[in-house]
């Protein structure tokens, strides 16, 4: 009786095919259409553009502008469909090639590899100096001689200047105003019946869309690395930022200190006023 591998053996249960596991786009919008979602309605909640949308969907990252935007993006899809997004972005990331790894700085140069190149006499120092010394002795002679032979009149001077004189009287400072801070300069300088925000792109580029209260689009684009942008309104701003961690965002003259993580899709809403009270 021969022993053989057994019809449940774990050989063949490795090399039998299972179902095909549906693409990450797919996922998408198979949980789009489970939740009774249209691409229009996901499109208005995430900000993220309908050709985007469907491109993604389609399992074509390509529109969405690099891989920073489309972990941005599918993090918001997956937010509107009630999905997890993290397992989806780590599917994204191995499918893609995964995170870049970050670079390793080149080491310094040691000190003691540069060798000084022997230092020349500066003949120039050596003769200003020596003129320097030269004047001065000169100096000090002159006024030592020109004072022996004035000594009388130095003398009176000195005793006239001796005598007390009338007593002055020290009047004191009045204090003065304490001068506002930088960023209070700044809110002052600006209308306090508007709200106004300035976007700059410090650390990267990211993508902003921007709406006035009534709806209206201000921006929407990509705004790249060192490029700034100022919108004002009398009521309101909805501003939608990518790649959050990488913004610089004044508001109402005063600086927001967290306006996200970097790759992270933000919708922020401001009004006239403190940063805080929009």
């Amino acid at each position: 009786m021969s022993i053989g591998n057994s019809p449940n053996s774990p050989e063949e249960d490795r090399s039998s095919p299972g179902p095909e596991r549906p693409s990450l786009g797919r996922v998408l919008q198979q949980a789009r259409i489970g939740a009774g979602l249209t691409v229009e309605e996901v499109s208005t909640a995430t900000r993220v553009r309908i050709p985007i949308v469907h491109a993604i969907e389609q399992d074509d990252f390509s529109r969405c502008g690099g891989d920073v935007y489309a972990r941005g993006h599918i993090r918001a899809l997956a937010r509107a469909v009630s999905l997890d997004p993290r397992p989806l972005v780590e599917r994204y990331d191995a499918e893609h090639g995964g995170r870049p790894t970050p670079t390793v700085a080149a080491p310094l140069f040691e000190a003691e590899r540069i060798r000084p190149e022997p230092r020349r006499p500066n003949w120039t120092a050596a003769m200003v100096a020596a003129i320097v010394a030269v004047v001065g002795f000169a100096g000090f002679t002159f006024f030592s001689s020109g004072g022996k032979h004035q000594g009388g009149p130095i003398a009176a001077d000195t005793a006239k200047a001796d005598k007390p004189g009338p007593a002055r009287t020290i009047h004191p400072r009045a204090p003065q105003p304490p001068q506002p801070a930088p960023s209070d300069s700044a809110i002052a300088g600006l209308p306090k019946d508007k709200v106004t925000i300035k976007v700059t792109a410090k650390d990267g580029q990211s993508w902003i869309s921007a709406k006035d209260a009534s709806g209206k689009l201000l921006q929407d684009g990509l705004l790249k690395q060192g490029e700034s942008k100022t919108f004002t309104d009398k009521k309101r701003i909805d501003l939608v930022v990518g790649n959050a961690g990488a913004v610089q965002l004044y508001v109402n003259g005063k600086e927001v200190k967290k306006v996200g993580d970097e790759g992270t899709v933000e919708r922020l809403s401001y009004t006239p006023g403190d940063p805080q009270a929009g």
